[in-house]
């Protein structure tokens, strides 16, 4: 395992910890990001119009087609730092 990937994995525990949970907007940033860091780009049939939460996940990784996963681990990473900070801060 790289040190990209053990940060990653790391980051994607602590986000579990926070003290707040994040905002919509936010979690599905980091489930988008998450997504294409450990499985690349989007995957299978976009939900059908019933299903809003699975639309807006698909839809929101959907748009990071093409990143490389690499790119997206240290985003993710990033945006985990710096809900932390923000955390500790509160």
């Amino acid at each position: 395992m790289s040190d990209l990937e053990a940060r990653f994995k790391t980051a994607s525990e602590e986000v579990l910890k926070l003290s707040k949970r994040p905002d919509n907007k936010t979690n599905l940033q980091l489930y988008s990001l998450f997504k294409q860091g450990s499985s690349g780009d989007v995957q299978g049939e976009r939900p059908g119009f019933t299903d809003l939460i699975g639309r807006a996940k698909y839809d929101a990784w959907a748009k990071l087609a093409g990143t490389g996963q690499e790119e997206a681990m240290q985003k993710y990473i990033d945006v985990v730092e710096d809900l932390k900070a923000k955390d500790q801060g509160a």
